[in-house]
């Protein structure tokens, strides 16, 4: 229940807690918070400054909040924790040398 919650709550931060793909938490929290203020605009008149609210601005927001929520749901659901731990860094593993490799300033400090 608690990831169902924060799926529908704040779908970012389930995005980013319970998915191994945590760089969807930013786009997903795009559509959040696009969806949040176009349901305050909405309540507030809308586009069009009505005195009442704008229900296609606030149906809009509503659409928004739930295209990053049923997009999180995507992300945790995909995401196995024995996946996301198997996952490999290739990055990672070209940046950072393997043990048996002289480091570079050691050959520059005996140099001098």
């Amino acid at each position: 229940m608690k990831r169902a919650g924060l799926i529908l709550a704040t779908p970012p931060l389930a995005a980013y807690k319970f998915g191994c793909a945590s760089c969807c938490a930013a786009p997903i929290g795009v559509f959040w918070i696009t969806g949040i203020v176009s349901i305050v605009y909405g309540i507030v008149g809308g586009p069009t400054n009505l005195m009442g609210s704008s229900w296609n601005t606030i149906a809009l927001g509503l659409v928004l909040w739930g295209i990053a929520a049923v997009w999180a749901a995507i992300t945790t659901r995909s995401a196995d924790e024995d996946r996301c731990n198997r996952r490999k860094n290739r990055l990672r593993d070209e940046i950072l040398p393997a043990t048996d490799e002289s480091d570079p300033f050691d050959e520059v400090r005996k140099a001098r």
